[in-house]
């Protein structure tokens, strides 16, 4: 593939932008359609947890100085796993040694402070306020882009990273289809100072956790700690006023997650008060300190998430029309996988098209192992997902008995969570 090629990228967020920054240092000609206004228009999610693959994702497609801005506002809380039951019992430790090469270990950042990293340097790049509504091919193979401002644009490809919602994809692919699971999950933030430190269990702000109650409900919480001040400007400094858009101070995410049913018949129509003490209604009989961590969450943090999740389709066709992360393969939140999964596809599509060779055979390849590990991890997520709230007090009994057997046996765990 020549640079003279023109790649328009359908959405600015962690996957596309990730695609962005690696054609631009690889000097292809890219431009970045983003619905939204401005950068912070809107929030885009809490903290993120950022595994091997899209570790090596960031550095492979960030320039050198980026990289090291990434590495610089992560968080410092361990990654060892805990599976605990509601009154704060350790049932399992998974550990989590760190590697030798940041690139291929484990990360805890804000996801507004790696939106700030991936937009960093792209000001050329993204079009911010370009709402996407169909494209249109050309007789020469290029593809006319219509947007909702009646713009129009033209692009020798095209990658939909627009996200579950992806229009690209739906005129692209229309049977390929995103179900509601009939889950919901309310999440949100409680700061970390040092008088409310003291509130809480050790283990609670060590590391992330998997809360696993008798009933049909899970609770999921991982701490993003930051070690020293925070910029007063630039990446990692808050751009926004309000505790939802803080992304300077320490926190600990939590998400209580739940079937339909569990919550209140209105929950999508209610504030962040109100959502919050439902939540604190269904854990009322589980630890204090767990209890306090929901409870004393600033309201404006605590927002509602329904979970939906993409149907794995069969291959198509290969075109100078491709997709990545959830605008082909959205998934739970329940693996913490999704955005480690769009950032693979954003480096192995980085490759596919700034390599030798014929553009649609190096898309087919990509596309062809996208599928194949894009749609395992939405197996995955989903099964771990139904796991999460499953109501079944045998199963769960059965589940907590396992990782108490595996805890007591080092070499059993290892092989099990290897």
């Amino acid at each position: 593939m020549t640079t003279k090629k023109h790649v328009a990228i359908i959405g600015g967020g962690i996957g596309g932008l990730c695609l962005a920054q690696g054609l631009h240092k690889a000097g292809v000609q890219v431009t970045v359609y983003e619905r939204d206004r401005t950068p912070a228009a809107r929030l885009q999610g809490y903290r993120v947890h950022i595994d091997p693959h899209g570790a090596r994702a960031l550095h492979d497609c960030l320039p050198p100085e980026l990289w090291r801005a990434f590495l610089d506002t992560t968080g410092t809380s361990g990654q060892d796993f805990g599976f605990l039951t509601e009154r704060l019992d350790v049932l399992a430790l998974i550990e989590t040694p760190k590697a030798a090469d940041p690139a291929d270990d484990h990360h805890s950042v804000s996801r507004i402070t790696l939106r700030q990293v991936l937009l960093a340097g792209l000001e050329d790049v993204v079009r911010f306020g370009k709402s996407f509504e169909r494209y249109e091919r050309l007789p020469d193979g290029r593809v006319r882009l219509h947007f909702a401002d009646g713009d129009t644009a033209v692009a020798d490809i095209v990658v939909a990273a627009d996200g579950g919602n992806s229009r690209v994809r739906k005129q692209y692919l229309p049977h390929a289809e995103r179900v509601d699971t009939g889950i919901t999950t309310v999440a949100g933030k409680f700061l970390l100072t040092d008088e409310t430190r003291g509130l809480l269990a050790r283990r609670l702000t060590d590391g992330p956790n998997n809360v696993i109650p008798p009933q049909g409900i899970g609770l999921f919480c991982a701490p993003h700690d930051l070690d020293g001040t925070a910029p007063a400007e630039g990446i990692g400094a808050t751009e926004q006023d309000g505790a939802l858009m803080d992304n300077a101070a320490s926190y600990i995410l939590w998400a209580v997650g739940a079937a339909e049913g569990r919550f209140p018949a209105d929950v999508a129509d209610l504030p962040g008060e109100e959502l919050r003490a439902a939540v604190s209604d269904m854990i009322s009989g589980w630890h204090p300190d767990l209890r306090t961590m929901v409870e004393r969450s600033h309201p404006d943090t605590v927002s509602l998430l329904p979970i939906r999740t993409s149907i794995p389709v069969e291959a198509w066709p290969a075109s100078n029309i491709t997709l990545l992360g959830d605008a082909i393969h959205s998934m739970t939140p329940m693996r913490g996988i999704g955005a480690n999964t769009a950032l693979r596809d954003a480096r192995l599509l980085c490759l596919a098209l700034t390599g030798d060779g014929d553009e649609l055979a190096a898309i087919a390849a990509y596309e062809e192992r996208m599928r194949g590990y894009g749609f395992a991890a939405v197996r995955d997520s989903l099964k771990a997902a139904k796991q999460f709230v499953g109501g079944n007090r045998l199963a769960r009994t059965g589940f907590k008995t396992f990782l108490r057997t595996v805890q007591r046996f080092p070499t059993l765990k290892s092989r099990v969570f290897s």
